[in-house]
């Protein structure tokens, strides 16, 4: 098989913040568990045009910049990696962002599994480009769900750091640089149920009772319950899914030279990132500036690693996402020129 490599990524952060501060006082969160054990100093909010599919192109310009290509002519397939909550419902997002950014040949779908949606659509480009010789495709994110978050809900403030910002990568085909590897998945059903925004779909149209009931943000629907849940698995699921997409890229946790993890508390980004055998500062990057980004976490990180110096040629590198509905995903990327088979 040719290697599918990436050939550009691209990303773009409002600079509109609500600070750990303005959190506090609109939640009743104490500043200080805010920026301790959240982990959170500020994050970023979307500004006047930070629409969600326009952060997208944001930084899908940025990646075709850094690519040197004409999308109208080098781009065959879009992928809309993004939310769902975005301009107008009903739009199919990827034939609107694939509109703005000119990638006219091409053509395109939306996918979406929350937090874990760039690691499905690059396992989705990278067989499509396998089986339909595709040359090159488009990634595109925009998240915005911190519009969705209700400050003084308790029963969220686990969510409390949702962020906005666009991301987007270009995948190239027979491109022996930045090599996309193995991906590995896990969704749990017994999670669907735990976290939504209760009105808005069939089950409860949207009324003036509703939006004067506040059921128009993100809420849990058993707190205690998932809480329990997610402790019982949700980070031996993490680690499952790291081991598995790295043994199948031939590789072992011993090997990873950066580890591009998701925001989360401190401390269970720490667990994780030592569980894996990595330095969480030195080897991975915590945003505690940015706030949780959904999907976007991983591309970011990516970016943040690359300029910092963390992320070196001839590096292993695997991102991860984990997401409500439940999912945890990771994906392996040999990172730079790959002059050798791999050891």
């Amino acid at each position: 098989m040719k290697p599918i490599g990436i050939e550009s990524i691209g990303t773009y952060i409002p600079s509109e913040r609500h600070t750990a501060e303005y959190i506090s006082k609109q939640s009743g969160t104490p500043v200080d568990i805010i920026k301790t054990k959240i982990g959170l100093l500020s994050k970023s909010v979307p500004g006047p045009d930070d629409h969600t599919v326009a952060m997208g192109v944001k930084a899908a310009k940025i990646a075709i910049e850094r690519a040197g290509i004409d999308p109208a002519k080098d781009i065959d397939l879009v992928i809309w990696a993004g939310e769902v909550y975005a301009e107008h419902p009903m739009q199919t997002y990827a034939i609107k962002f694939q509109n703005e950014v000119g990638a006219t040949k091409a053509w395109a779908f939306d996918v979406n599994q929350r937090c874990g949606t760039i690691v499905v659509s690059m396992i989705l480009a990278k067989s499509l480009m396998q089986t339909h010789g595709y040359r090159r495709v488009l990634i595109g994110s925009g998240y915005r769900n911190s519009d969705l978050i209700d400050y003084s809900n308790v029963r969220t403030r686990f969510m409390h750091d949702l962020a906005a910002s666009g991301v987007a990568m270009i995948l190239r085909n027979d491109y022996p640089h930045n090599v996309v590897l193995e991906g590995s998945v896990i969704s749990d059903g017994q999670f669907s149920e735990d976290v939504y925004v209760p009105a808005g779909g069939t089950v409860m149209p949207t009324t003036c009772e509703t939006i004067n009931q506040r059921l128009h943000y993100l809420d849990v629907t058993d707190p205690a319950g998932l809480k329990d849940r997610l402790d019982r698995l949700s980070m031996s699921n993490f680690l499952k899914v790291v081991d598995e997409s790295l043994e199948k890229s031939g590789y072992s946790r011993e090997d990873i030279d950066y580890l591009g993890l998701i925001r989360m508390k401190r401390s269970a980004f720490e667990f994780v990132a030592k569980e894996c055998g990595v330095d969480p500062y030195e080897q991975s990057t915590y945003f505690n500036e940015w706030g949780h980004m959904g999907q976007n976490d991983s591309i970011v990180s990516l970016e943040e690693g690359i300029k910092s110096g963390k992320i070196k040629d001839g590096d292993v590198v695997v991102l991860t996402a984990a997401g409500i509905g439940w999912s945890w995903n990771a994906m392996t990327i040999d990172w730079g020129p790959i002059k050798k088979e791999k050891k």
